[in-house]
């Protein structure tokens, strides 16, 4: 069974940071795919980062960030702790979202198709 599990959310004003991390405790974590996605209230979850395992690219690249953060967001593993995080940068209003992290076999694409999901970790950007 592969259960990400999140941390690191919190309360952060506009322009500040912070860092998720996902821990992903399985022996087979340098076989999965995994991303970062968002749902803000009444709205539709979306896919923020995705880091594809270390043989396989998307269009040329170990990772993909959604333009909306691409400039603000950094996603990256560290295999020897079966770990995956989101740096995240100048937050704004509009980042306020529960933040989850995913897990699947294949590389990233836009689609929502990870099969294991965590619970989740709050973001909530306010001054």
């Amino acid at each position: 069974q592969v259960q990400p599990v999140e941390s690191g959310g919190g309360l952060v004003q506009p322009g500040g940071s912070l860092k998720l991390s996902c821990v992903t405790p399985t022996r087979f974590f340098e076989y999965y795919t995994i991303a970062w996605f968002r749902q803000a209230p009444g709205k539709e979850r979306e896919r923020v980062a995705c880091a594809n395992k270390a043989d396989e690219t998307t269009d040329g690249s170990s990772t993909v960030l959604a333009d909306s953060v691409k400039d603000r967001f950094t996603i990256s593993r560290d295999y020897a702790e079966n770990t995956v995080s989101l740096q995240m940068n100048n937050l704004k209003y509009e980042d306020t979202a529960v933040y989850y992290c995913a897990a699947k076999i294949g590389v990233c694409h836009g689609g929502l198709d990870f099969d294991y999901w965590g619970q989740g970790t709050q973001v909530t950007v306010s001054s």
